[in-house]
């Protein structure tokens, strides 16, 4: 039997217990450098604990999947926050689970809208970056420093993510 999962859009409130929606929708914003640019201000916390750790800043060039995309593994890190920000306009596709007493629970999808990222929250079982229709760029802020800041986790019967039917 497969499990489906639907992604639903990304919103704020939506994926609030899971980490930052990073975007320009939000009123914390004001002019800087003589009013020739707007700063949207403190749209994500970034977080880095253990021996050595600093906050690192990446580009990640990745290719796109097809859909339905298999989620057979999610993955976390203990140590660190981890954000994604698309560097062109176009969705991509962010698959996230809470915590639970045995792993991962059950995913939730979320379809970004063109221009958002995300962060996700330190310890939070996430998916791979996941850019859809072609390949994509992104802007990376995690956690560099000593000792291991991944654990996987692959699931016992894939679930199957879908994008959400138009109409």
């Amino acid at each position: 039997m497969t499990r489906i999962i639907t992604a639903r859009p990304l919103t704020r409130e939506a994926f609030a217990p899971f980490g930052d929606v990073i975007d320009t929708g939000t009123d914390n914003h004001y002019p800087i450098n003589g009013g020739k640019a707007e700063r949207f201000h403190a749209l994500a916390a970034a977080e880095a604990e253990g021996p050595n750790a600093r906050v690192l800043i990446s580009i990640v060039k990745s290719r796109p999947y097809q859909l339905p995309l298999e989620l057979a593994m999610v993955e976390r890190h203990p140590l660190g926050s981890q954000a994604f920000v698309p560097l062109s306009p176009r969705p991509f596709l962010v698959v996230v689970c809470p915590d639970t007493q045995s792993g991962p629970g059950e995913p939730h999808a979320f379809l970004t809208q063109p221009g958002q990222g995300v962060n996700y929250r330190r310890n939070l079982w996430h998916g791979v970056l996941t850019p859809l229709g072609g390949p994509q760029d992104f802007l990376v802020v995690d956690r560099g420093g000593d000792g291991s800041n991944i654990e996987e986790h692959f699931f016992d019967q894939p679930y199957e993510i879908h994008l959400p039917v138009e109409g």
